[in-house]
């Protein structure tokens, strides 16, 4: 497959991700179960003071949702992004390659340790993806290889 392929099929499968995290993490409150709504409003009740603010655990929960689902969505159109420069700055989209797919798989851990196997297998597979680009993008600039 072609680095730009590869690097697209990332960027989609991200983008899904962070469309199903946005979708599921932002219903978190209306929870029917009983024993999660008494967490729910534990979590949302008592504010306390932090760091010239204050707020309760449900909103610092909120807050990290919506930061994941921002840097999900940057991360998808970056993939996209770079996939477009891979015949035109490909030392360029290398770099940019390399440190977006470490990043993932330093994500699908996260998700590994703090939540769910299929968060885990989609952000593999975007890694996946970028470092199979990187190698098909090592092969085509090695003598003799496709330009």
């Amino acid at each position: 497959m072609k680095p730009k392929l590869l690097l697209r099929i990332g960027a989609i499968l991200i983008l899904i991700h962070g469309i199903l995290h946005t979708t599921g993490f932002s219903q978190w409150k209306q929870d029917p179960d009983p024993a999660k709504h008494e967490l729910i409003k534990l979590m949302t009740g008592q504010r306390y003071p932090f760091m010239g603010t204050t707020r309760n655990m449900g909103e610092y929960y909120d807050g990290f949702g919506y930061c994941s689902s921002v840097a999900l969505f940057m991360i998808a159109i970056l993939l996209w992004l770079t996939s477009g420069e891979v015949a035109t700055n490909p030392s360029l989209a290398k770099k940019v390659t390399l440190v977006i797919s470490l990043a993932l798989v330093a994500w699908a851990v996260d998700e590994a340790i703090y939540f769910f196997p299929f968060a885990v297998s989609i952000t593999l597979l975007a890694a996946a993806c970028g470092f199979a680009s990187l190698a098909q993008i090592a092969k085509q600039q090695r003598p003799g290889g496709i330009s």
